[in-house]
């Protein structure tokens, strides 16, 4: 069985490395590309998608790949797990780590392609239209996990996922951030990906309005969809044990 310090230490670098991918490719699109909006964010997208997926195969296994979805949602499908708090998505401790990660990852973008380490975005991102892109952005995405969950599909999960995040990149008016520790730690990159602190609250609010959009379409889908929702996004020790089958 993995201990918990495996698991935090899986979520740390997941959401690290993941805000690493989004801000690192947004630099380098930036500036291999100037001027070309539409360019920089294909470039952005095609390597998020790419690293995510990457990313819920390499650390899936061990804490569950909550990086991406951040438990927005799937937990109100599965309830709060009686012996592993954990996957828990109140967990305070999950989303303590999963901040502190998306802010290094953050920092370590800026240190790789030489600007200052400490940085604030100047980007805004606001509006109805921004929000109602990202409350359908991570509708989608919940709804997308848990259903794959339910169906038993979790083994497609890191190119699903992936591959809904590069749509959505495209077809939601705010790029679908889809996580409230990605979103604070795009704020640390005052690139292209990034995000003002103003434009913060509203996001977050949008995820949460998302998450529970995205988990009650997977409950009407699927009635009995708790039964398997946490295993959202890949199987996992902590899935088994807090289920009682271990």
């Amino acid at each position: 069985m993995i201990g918990l310090p495996r698991r935090l230490l899986a979520e740390l670098l997941g959401t690290g490395l993941l805000v690493t991918v989004v801000v690192g490719s947004g630099i380098a699109a930036q500036q291999l590309s100037p001027g070309q909006v539409g360019l920089q964010l294909l470039e952005n997208s095609t390597t998020t998608v790419l690293g995510l997926a990457v990313l819920i195969l390499l650390f899936g296994p061990v804490s569950g790949a909550h990086f991406k979805s951040g438990r927005l949602g799937g937990g109100l499908v599965a309830g709060p797990p009686k012996r592993d708090w954990f996957i828990w998505p109140g967990s305070v401790g999950l989303h303590r780590i999963q901040l502190i990660g998306a802010v290094g990852g953050a920092l370590l973008a800026n240190v790789m392609f030489g600007l200052s380490l400490f940085q604030v975005s100047h980007k805004p991102r606001a509006g109805v239209g921004l929000w109602v892109g990202e409350i359908v952005a991570t509708a989608g995405l919940i709804a997308l996990i848990v259903v794959l969950a339910r169906t038993g599909r979790v083994a497609v999960s890191a190119g699903a996922v992936g591959a809904y995040i590069g749509a959505a990149y495209w077809f939601t008016s705010s790029t679908s951030f889809a996580n409230p520790a990605v979103t604070v730690g795009r704020v640390f990159s005052d690139t292209f990906a990034g995000i003002s602190p103003a434009s913060v609250p509203g996001f977050v609010l949008a995820q949460l309005v998302g998450g529970v959009l995205g988990a009650g379409l997977a409950v009407v889908l699927y009635p009995d969809a708790g039964q398997a929702a946490a295993h959202v996004v890949v199987p996992h020790p902590a899935t088994a044990e807090s289920r009682g089958l271990t």
